[in-house]
């Protein structure tokens, strides 16, 4: 099982470079798995995206709208974000060996100890999840 980063959720429902590849894997994998966490960066993302004029209202709502449905549909498992997932985010932090930032490490906290592979479009995650030893699957536009 994957567990999707919100970068590559992102390029998947909102049209961008990526967008294609992004496509291509999320609906040829499953079981795919993504976190609370994920559910509330994706509304971020796509609010920002609104801020910024790259997306009007409407688009924005439909595309909010469809993540929504593919939740409700269990195209994504959402998985809760507990102590234990912050617990250890924390330490990997603390270990000073990484670039990793608060939520990128609790993503890779999340995917870790549920056991998947992390699925991202974000360089520096994939290059962490490395050094950390983690599974990780990096989609590159270029590729």
């Amino acid at each position: 099982m994957f567990y999707v980063d919100t970068s590559l959720l992102v390029a998947y429902y909102c049209p961008e470079p990526l967008s294609e590849k992004a496509e291509t894997f999320l609906t040829s994998h499953s079981p795919l798995g993504i976190s609370t966490l994920t559910e509330l960066e994706m509304f971020s993302a796509v609010s920002r995206k609104v801020r910024e004029k790259g997306l009007n209202r409407p688009a924005a709502r439909r595309i909010l709208a469809k993540f929504l449905s593919h939740l409700d549909g269990h195209f994504f498992a959402s998985l809760p974000v507990a102590t234990h997932h912050l617990r250890l985010a924390r330490d990997w932090i603390g270990q000073f060996n990484t670039s990793l930032r608060s939520l990128d490490a609790l993503h890779l906290a999340v995917a870790s100890l549920e056991g998947l592979t992390m699925v991202t479009a974000d360089r520096d995650l994939a290059d962490s999840a490395k050094i950390l030893a983690l599974e990780v699957t990096l989609i590159k536009a270029e590729n």
